[in-house]
Parts: structure tokens; C-alpha cells; sequence
């Protein structure tokens, strides 16, 4: 009984210390002149529109998630806030349960700066 009892804290320390080295989640920031209401809708249309199944979306609080359904499961995390008059958007995204590098995330936001009409 005292062996089981064992492994099984062993095992429930060894899962809590693999949930705890979880690498930092980084995010990636552009700066829109678009309203941060304008931009936070059409982000969510964005992910919509790429396949993103939208889980949490509070355009109050400028926070949005999402899930593209298909093995491994990409997750997006979307902050936006006003700056200025226009918008700071700040997004991140998980490859199942390991962080994107931050660069990947680049064509996605130059594809909002395309769907807000700011493109070069």
C-alpha cells in the first residue's frame, strides 16, 4: 500500500513539474491607425475567415481566443487596445500546448493590416 501510495505522488509531481517548465507564451505587436473596436472586429473576422473556431471574444475588454480544429491544435490569443486614436494589437499562439515563436505570427498580422485597408 505504502508503494503505491508512492508512485502515485512520484507521478503527480512529475506531471506538476512538466506543467511548470512550459516554455513563456510571447506575443507579437503591431500598431494599426484603425479604431481598437474596428480592428478587434476584424481581427475575430480574420481568424474566422482562416478556419480559427472563435472560443472567447470580449470586444470590452479587447481579448479574443482561438482554436484552429485540426490535429495538432493552434490556438490564437488576441489583445487589442486603444493607442493614440488607433490600435495596439497584440497576438500569441500556441502549436498544441507549446508556444509559436513570435515571428511566425508576422503574415498574420500583415493580413489585418491588408483587411484594415493600411497596407504599403
Amino acid at each position: 500500500m505504502k508503494v503505491l501510495r508512492y508512485m502515485l505522488v512520484v507521478s503527480a509531481l512529475m506531471v506538476l513539474a512538466g506543467c511548470a517548465t512550459r516554455e513563456p507564451l510571447e506575443s507579437r505587436e503591431l500598431r494599426y491607425a484603425a479604431p481598437a473596436e474596428q480592428t478587434f472586429r476584424h481581427a475575430v473576422e480574420l481568424m474566422i475567415a482562416q478556419g480559427y473556431v472563435v472560443r472567447h471574444a470580449d470586444l470590452a475588454l479587447g481579448r479574443a481566443e482561438a482554436a484552429l480544429a485540426r490535429w495538432p491544435e493552434y490556438r490564437l490569443r488576441l489583445q487589442v487596445s486603444e493607442e493614440g486614436g488607433g490600435s495596439r494589437v497584440r497576438v500569441s499562439a500556441l502549436r498544441g500546448n507549446q508556444p509559436l515563436p513570435p515571428y511566425v505570427l508576422d503574415p498574420w498580422l500583415v493580413e489585418l493590416q491588408h483587411t484594415l485597408g493600411e497596407a504599403p
